[in-house]
């Protein structure tokens, strides 16, 4: 490791701290705000949509609400794909998307998840990366975080049967936070050349003739699109994905040492600052300080072991192989890091080219189930379900019923917080099963032996808790990959929601019960070494042995 690389993961921490607070603020009053001060825009668009903003829902309703939204935001990205061949704002007249690519596509976006098995540049049109991707990256990510802001009721509200308004949560988070804060990016990012434009793609002739396979090569074909818009909420709304096939190491969506900075800022800056959004929202600053600090104690040391996995290779760039010579290994390793550790899913280098180690770094933070900053929303509702499970059986512990927040933790608490950790585990073991048990899950497997064991590993991590980054080498644009892996992306996600809800629900029933002296304090060292190790050890526990068969077992083959 370098001292200048050091300095830079430093630089990107502090101005990370330095940001979160006030903007955690920020969103905790936007979702403070009252019926009486909507602004004549909401008012118009409740209007036109048929919403009743005063309307209070229970769990159920809110429920219901979501799942409607989700499945009316499948559909319109489904057939936007299936029929883009007769739609406008198609200049290279692609045709439509398969029926299983489109399933899978439409089901990613739709879940925040932002897999991707097909080349942007050389499959989707314009009006389907708008109005479809796009859009969903908003749709999506407000979904997350109005879940998060449901929870959050829960825990404040006392004997009350409702958790707020779904329709009136999500308009808020577009409108005053994640709007705004795209604007900005995207403009940041067009002065550093991230194009913007609807312009038809075009041939140009290279300066020295290439040759590949036999033949010479002439001429290349440079894309245009409006990529600056969608690069931005897909950062911000810890989306992923991306509008070129390269994803954030093609130089058309970051061709900057400085886009890289802000895209990278822009990944981990709501998750960071939603931690002070929860304490300022609970009352109590220091359980949000609290989440953050258990989220650091991870985060650093596992980029700082990436990072120096990544400098353990011959010549003193360190492992340059896969990676962008404009940002070299230590962005690299912080953007793998980052983007893991956030369910964003999109890279700037190939993860599939890190050594065995520095692989594991990103497979292991999006095993550890998305909640070391984890996705908008999605990130802190949970950790708030291993900090359920820390103070339940801290309270056994010392014989207490255990209590979070002025809320007893019983056993449906419990039940649901379980389910929230287990579902994306059993999806991840049972998926990968599958596909290394099966003539077509194996069909796409080019490297062979514990690395190929690792892509598909890391497809059911990746897909099954959201995140949507992708190790490489695993061909997955199949009937079978695009199949079981759209299925995986919706237990992920919606198998979540739903226990989340339910337990929002349970907890706004609940009276307040005053601390006492038998209370375990939930913002103190104690707790947060308490919550890290549950958080370790069910990662641990969970996906040990299969981490074994893949990237530790690939790197005590290299050892010579």
């Amino acid at each position: 490791m370098t001292v200048n690389g050091l300095l830079q993961i430093a630089i990107f921490l502090t101005v990370v701290g330095l940001l979160a607070k006030p903007l955690g603020n920020y969103i905790a009053l936007v979702y403070d705000a009252k019926i009486s001060g909507l602004s004549r825009l909401e008012r118009l668009i409740y209007r036109i949509c048929g919403v009743h903003a005063e309307e209070e829902m229970s769990w159920r309703t809110y429920a219901s609400a979501v799942i409607v939204f989700s499945v009316a935001g499948f559909a319109v990205v489904f057939l936007l794909q299936l029929f883009q061949g007769f739609l406008p704002l198609n200049p290279q007249g692609f045709k439509g998307v398969s029926f299983d690519s489109s399933f899978n596509t439409a089901v990613s976006f739709v879940t925040n998840t932002n897999w991707q098995g097909y080349g942007g540049e050389a499959t989707m049109s314009y009006l389907t990366q708008m109005m479809g991707l796009c859009v969903q990256n908003f749709l999506s990510a407000a979904t997350g975080m109005a879940i998060m802001v449901a929870l959050i009721r829960g825990f404040t509200r006392r004997n009350s049967k409702t958790i707020g308004n779904f329709w009136l949560d999500i308009t808020h988070t577009i409108l005053y936070i994640l709007l705004p804060l795209s604007i900005l990016l995207a403009i940041a990012l067009v002065s550093q050349g991230v194009i913007q434009n609807f312009n038809a793609y075009r041939s140009v002739p290279l300066m020295q003739p290439l040759t590949y396979n036999d033949s010479s090569i002439t001429q290349q074909v440079l894309p245009g699109g409006p990529a600056a818009s969608q690069v931005a909420i897909k950062q911000l709304g810890t989306n992923g994905g991306g509008f070129f096939n390269t994803n954030s190491a093609h130089p058309y969506e970051n061709p900057t040492p400085l886009s890289n900075f802000l895209e990278l800022l822009a990944i981990i800056l709501i998750p960071a600052s939603l931690c002070y959004t929860f304490g300022s929202m609970v009352g109590d600053k220091r359980q949000g300080r609290t989440l953050l600090a258990a989220m650091l104690i991870i985060f650093i040391p596992l980029l700082m072991f990436c990072y120096y996995s990544e400098m353990q290779d011959i010549g003193s760039a360190g492992n340059m192989e896969g990676k962008e010579a404009r940002f070299g290994v230590v962005n690299s390793a912080l953007w793998a890091t980052a983007t893991a550790a956030t369910s964003n899913g999109s890279v700037d280098s190939m993860h599939d080219s890190f050594t065995p180690l520095g692989g594991l770094v990103p497979l292991l933070l999006i095993q550890l189930g998305e909640v070391v900053f984890g996705g908008v929303g999605s990130g802190i509702y949970g950790i708030l379900a291993f900090a359920i499970v820390t103070v339940f059986v801290s309270g056994l512990m010392i014989g207490r019923t255990p209590e979070y927040l002025g809320k007893k933790i019983e056993a449906f608490e419990m039940q649901m917080a379980t389910l929230v950790i287990l579902i994306p585990c059993s999806v991840v073991l049972v998926g990968t099963a599958i596909a290394v048990a099966t003539d077509s899950g194996t069909a796409g497997v080019a490297n062979p032996g514990a690395h190929g064991f690792s892509e598909i590993l890391y497809a059911f991590s990746s897909t099954a808790n959201n995140n949507g980054s992708a190790f490489g080498g695993l061909s997955v644009n199949t009937p079978f990959y695009n199949t079981i892996l759209g299925v995986s992306m919706l237990i992920g996600r919606f198998g979540v929601i739903i226990p989340i809800l339910m337990m929002a629900g349970a907890l706004a029933d609940k009276k307040h019960v005053p601390v006492s002296s038998g209370t375990l304090p939930t913002h103190g060292l104690l707790f947060i070494l308490f919550l890290t190790s549950m958080i370790i050890i069910v990662g641990g526990l969970t996906f040990f042995p299969a981490l074994t068969l893949g990237p530790i077992a690939e790197h005590l083959k290299s050892i010579k």
